[in-house]
């Protein structure tokens, strides 16, 4: 009999394996698909000689944010984060375009009159941003360790003040342009959401403070961080040399070299598929768990876990490029990652259609290039360009023609520079990960409540039976490649099972 099993092997998944074989148990993950990793995975999809693709996620902030991945250690596995001095990029009408930098002040100056603005929102929480990335990756139950002082709990003041700003009817007041508004909205879209709303504003304040944070421990405030990355790490929004496959494969190779196994090709779909263990972690949808384990479930936990609301969805769109994009204002090259769907106003009203069941008609797109940072990447003079846009949940819609006008208003002759496109509908994502049911990436719904009863408002919610614990980004944190699900879940089991004790991190 095994320690633990773990059903889904995505990076909360691999982050709980991993946690536990860490302190000597015995650890099997079983995977449906063909190879492991989940949403980080990098395979060739038969578009180009040469040419791989992210299946699903491409940028990775929160692999050296991340406090599961500060203490694993990315660089020693082998994994490189490349940064690009423009962490994103926000393109609009005529040319114009907002551009944030990796340096916050060179952002600033370029915002112009909101310049003064953008630095007094995102400066203090870049200076602290330990403390954001705690209140954003805790579990929302008890304190986090990054706030035990006076700095950190002013920097976890000061974000929730931003957010009560940018998640309401006040987001309005602080920008005078169009540029800063829209670079900000741009990010706050990643949730697929309505806006304003204080889950989207959470997002935003979390991933634009990352996008000018300084991980060496050195703060713009000329303080000292005790909370710093592992060395070689440049902060901002980076993307893994080879692509996102290698944080899969560094979470992989740690577990084996701990004794734990992965097993391809095992699809749990009833309780009979679970071989024998003292304590079952699932990385999947709260609807799998309902389905395999059913009433073996807690009663209140079955009642919420039947009810949790999925989110709305991505439809995911790869292409093949004989060379960059040429977008019309060219610091927009530079980006790693590039939202695409021009102003504030243009982004609010495409993500309220989404949220009303609705195609928009010019809806918000998520585009990167890894060639910007990594000239490897490239093959034959072609590019592997990662893109989706949001859709409501179940499309069956094939957005690649909607994919490439919102590209095309904003870089002119794009089309001829696409030689190769493959789009997967919302509704087929779950086909290369079970995780993604009708193309809900986050894992279910992102409101603020819903970040913090997720699944449940449960004092634990992880444990959702005896000895059967969900740690996908259906539990707190949420969605995004971090593993703090994973590690949550993992640090509960091994003491309420097994009685042993895991340091916070």
């Amino acid at each position: 009999m095994e320690d633990v099993v773990v059903v889904g092997s995505g990076p909360n998944g691999l982050a709980a394996a991993v946690t536990l074989a860490r302190v000597g148990l015995s650890v099997t993950v079983l995977e449906a698909r063909s190879t492991a990793g989940g949403g980080a995975r990098t395979h060739d999809l038969g578009l180009s000689p040469g040419l791989r693709h992210d299946v699903c996620s491409a940028v990775h902030p929160m692999a050296w944010a991340s406090p599961f991945f500060r203490a694993f250690d990315l660089p020693a596995h082998g994994v490189e984060l490349l940064t690009p001095d423009v962490s994103y990029a926000q393109p609009l009408p005529d040319a114009r375009a907002g551009i944030a930098y990796r340096d916050l002040e060179r952002t600033a100056e370029r915002l112009g009159v909101d310049g003064g603005a953008w630095r007094s929102l995102l400066g203090p929480l870049a200076a602290r941003w330990e403390a954001v990335v705690a209140v954003g990756m805790s579990d929302k139950r008890s304190m986090p360790r990054g706030l035990s002082d006076v700095g950190g709990l002013l920097g976890a003041a000061r974000f929730g003040a931003a957010m009560l700003e940018q998640g309401t009817g006040a987001w309005g007041a602080r920008f005078r342009t169009e540029e800063a508004a829209a670079l900000l909205t741009g990010v706050a879209a990643h949730t697929i959401a309505p806006m304003p709303s204080l889950g989207a504003a959470g997002t935003a304040l979390l991933l634009g403070a990352l996008a000018h944070a300084t991980p060496d421990g050195t703060r713009s405030d000329g303080t000292r961080s005790e909370v710093t990355a592992p060395g070689g790490f440049d902060g901002g929004w980076p993307i893994p040399r080879g692509g996102s496959g290698a944080i899969a494969a560094a979470l992989l190779a740690d577990l084996e070299a701990h004794g734990g196994t992965v097993v391809t090709d095992h699809p749990v779909r009833v309780c009979t598929d679970l071989p024998s263990a003292h304590v079952y972690l699932f990385d999947t949808p709260a609807s799998t768990l309902v389905d395999v384990i059913g009433d073996a479930l807690f009663p209140t936990c079955h009642r919420a876990l039947s009810r949790f609301p999925t989110g709305n969805a991505a439809a995911k769109v790869d292409l093949v490029t004989d060379g960059p994009i040429p977008w019309a204002a060219p610091e927009v090259a530079r980006a790693g990652t590039v939202h695409v769907g021009g102003t504030r106003a243009e982004m609010a009203r495409a993500e309220s259609a989404v949220a009303a069941g609705e195609h928009a008609e010019a809806p918000v797109c998520l585009v990167s290039d890894p060639v910007v940072v990594d000239p490897d990447r490239e093959a034959g003079g072609r590019r592997p360009v990662w893109a989706y846009t949001h859709v409501p949940s179940g499309s069956t819609v094939d957005v690649t023609e909607t994919v490439l006008a919102q590209l095309e208003r904003f870089a002119p002759g794009v089309r001829d520079a696409v030689v190769a496109t493959r789009c997967t509908p919302a509704a087929e994502l779950a086909g290369h990960n079970l995780n993604l049911v009708d193309g809900d990436i986050a894992g279910g719904r992102t409101s603020l409540w819903r970040m913090i009863a997720r699944p449940t408002a449960a004092a634990n919610p992880y444990r959702q039976a005896g000895h059967v614990y969900l740690c996908s980004a259906s539990t707190p944190p949420g969605p995004g490649v971090h593993g703090m699900s994973g590690w949550h879940a993992a640090r509960r089991a091994a003491y309420e099972v097994f009685g042993i004790r895991i340091p916070a991190i």
